[in-house]
């Protein structure tokens, strides 16, 4: 099993920044595609960016121009750095890890627990 620990969260001034980690541990894995998603109340979970092994990134229209997403594939490690933060950024922010188990090459697909971003205005 493949699992997550996020940290980066809070709360920040309209106009701020925030820099989110999400760290992925386990055994004899290899990770495709890392992601952040965020979930609003009330609202679905949508993708925030992605980022393949290849480092192909993809961001939603809302985040362009202010979110930046990057690995450490050395260290199973995605960040997403948040600037120019508005109160509609306002969400609990989930990383996704897509995979695959070396001994199976079955594929997973992991969630962390959630971190919380504040934007004030």
């Amino acid at each position: 099993q493949v699992r997550l620990v996020e940290s980066g969260g809070g709360l920040v001034q309209a106009g701020g920044s925030l820099r989110l980690s999400c760290a992925a541990s386990g055994s004899a894995f290899s990770i495709n595609t890392m992601a952040w998603y965020r979930q609003a109340p009330g609202e679905q979970r949508d993708l925030v960016a992605s980022v393949t092994n290849d480092g192909t990134t993809n961001y939603a229209d809302s985040v362009k121009g202010r979110f930046t997403i990057s690995r450490d594939s050395a260290k199973n490690t995605v960040y997403l750095q948040m600037i120019s933060l508005k109160p509609e950024d306002t969400a609990v922010y989930y990383c996704n890890v897509w995979g695959r188990y070396r001994s199976t090459w079955s594929t997973f697909s992991s969630w962390g627990q959630g971190t919380q971003v504040t934007v004030s205005s």
